[in-house]
């Protein structure tokens, strides 16, 4: 049962995390617009650098994460 709820407060500390990163990372692109296509830009491809890249990398990590603590809580079940 302690295994269980400590599982379950790490999955809500990564979910919180997870959608403070997705909306930093959405602010600091061009806001919630460009999550539906309307950035523009083209054919114009810009890479991440600095602090972007950090906070798209930690997106990343946080999101695998979180994906494989639900699996050991689905197999601890």
């Amino acid at each position: 049962m302690l295994l269980e709820d400590v599982l379950r407060i790490i999955q809500l500390v990564l979910s919180l995390s997870l959608i403070g990163l997705i909306l930093f990372q959405a602010s600091g692109s061009g806001g919630v617009g460009t999550l539906f296509g309307g950035g523009g830009g083209g054919a114009i491809q810009r890479t991440r650098r600095g602090l972007e890249k950090t906070v798209f990398q930690l997106t990343i990590g946080t999101a695998i994460a979180w994906v494989l603590n639900a699996i050991l809580q689905l197999l601890i079940q």
